[in-house]
């Protein structure tokens, strides 16, 4: 088994060293439910999350959970759901009351066990794509299928259960990605032994793969409100980086008097993007590829380290220039296509739970209406023009989506419409 780990030059890329499932990718296999009996507090509070945020009583019941030790925590998916339920808790805590009066600082009881378990994990202590999405859920029929009808959340935000299909929709477009990672060993060994077809079939495959991942994200038009999206859930995915709300950012008490500063939950935060574009060779420019660099600071440091070994290995786009098979450049064009189609529709996303839901919030305000906005009304307007990252999101996913052109080859790149 250690054998087939080795990245090495001598030895085969494999990811069985970068904690990546055959089966599902980056997400977490099975997440637990329950945490030992001595951690019930927490999980008491983080399932009744929405109703304590509801009604102005969450930051009341948090300074009051005892401090507990995060040492019984013994193993990875222990952490994990850990993790997962302090970072909820920190995040109602924080916005319980909306952008006018964020928390500044976090409690102790909180902010100390949640520093220690996401020291363990390598991981910044606030919630991040790797909690919410990756390890925040359950089959209903643990025996059913891996699916929209068949899948739910461990814990939501208020607003019941508009969250579910925003969340959901995300994780199967991590699950469609799986044939596609588990292929990029194929084309990294590929390139170093000068297989052309392997690496050319395992291409298509990839393609294939990014082409699900666009059609599986397709069903948020069907299964998550954007003004639900933009006027509740929102919020609780926003960090006090680059946030005018929080121009100082958040102090954890009991682990540094000076506030620290942390980016919201952000698509970027995926390691799968940047998976393929260290694989097909795609270059960022010095500002968003500072971005994307931070953003890996995010992701667990065993798939950080698997983007950073990809992009160390050798170039498949010379590769693919220095042999002339039609198949190989036929099967390179194609991935680069479906990448720049799937971040075509991810602009389209945003513009819809985001730009869209922005525009008629400052309507409404401006007419000074409150009915039909209620829902809307409700939203931050510090972010309106930022993702949750803190990011000023359209300026940068459109440059994202235009590097992405720049991967294909010359003889491509002209046929382009």
């Amino acid at each position: 088994m250690m054998a087939a780990a080795e990245t090495d030059s001598k030895g085969l890329f494999s990811l069985y060293p970068y904690h990546v499932s055959e089966e599902l990718g980056f997400i977490l296999p099975e997440p637990l439910e329950e945490l030992p009996p001595y951690y019930q507090p927490w999980m008491d509070i983080t399932w009744q999350l929405p109703e304590l945020v509801h009604s102005h009583k969450l930051r009341a019941h948090i300074n009051k959970m005892p401090l507990l030790s995060s040492s019984f925590l013994k193993k990875h998916k222990e952490l994990r759901l850990a993790r997962l339920a302090l970072g909820m808790m920190t995040m109602g805590y924080v916005w319980q009351e909306g952008e006018d009066n964020p928390a500044e600082i976090l409690p102790r009881n909180l902010s100390v066990p949640y520093w220690e378990v996401s020291q363990r994990l390598g991981l910044p202590p606030i919630l991040t794509h790797n909690d919410v999405v990756l390890a925040n859920w359950k089959k209903k029929d643990p025996e059913g299928p891996f699916d929209l009808e068949n899948l739910e959340l461990l814990f939501n935000f208020p607003g019941g259960d508009g969250g579910q299909g925003f969340f959901i929709v995300n994780l199967l477009v991590e699950l469609a990605a799986a044939p596609a990672l588990r292929s990029i060993p194929t084309v990294i060994n590929g390139v170093r032994c000068g297989d052309t077809e392997a690496v050319a079939r395992a291409l298509e495959d990839i393609g294939q793969s990014i082409q699900d991942m666009t059609d599986t994200f397709k069903l948020i038009q069907m299964h998550a409100d954007p003004l639900f999206f933009y006027g509740v859930l929102r919020i609780y995915l926003s960090g006090w980086r680059d946030n005018p709300c929080m121009p100082k950012g958040l102090i954890y008490e009991g682990v540094q008097t000076e506030p620290m500063q942390y980016s919201g939950g952000s698509a970027a935060q995926s390691s799968l993007l940047h998976c393929f574009d260290e694989l097909l060779g795609v270059k960022h420019d010095e500002k968003s590829g500072a971005f994307l660099t931070r953003m890996r600071g995010y992701m667990l440091p065993a798939h950080r380290q698997l983007i950073q070994d990809i992009s160390l290995q050798p170039s498949l786009r010379s590769f693919v220039q220095q042999h002339p098979s039609e198949q190989l450049n036929q099967a390179f064009h194609l991935c680069v296509t479906k990448l720049l189609a799937l971040r075509n529709y991810h602009i389209t996303a945003v513009s819809r739970f985001v730009t869209v839901p922005a525009a008629h919030a400052r309507r409404l305000r401006n007419q000074r209406q409150g009915l039909e906005g209620e829902l809307i009304n409700r939203a931050p307007i510090a972010l309106e023009e930022k993702g949750t990252s803190g990011s000023n999101i359209m300026i940068f996913l459109k440059t994202v989506r235009d590097q992405t052109k720049d991967a294909f080859l010359p003889e491509t790149s002209m046929n382009l419409i």
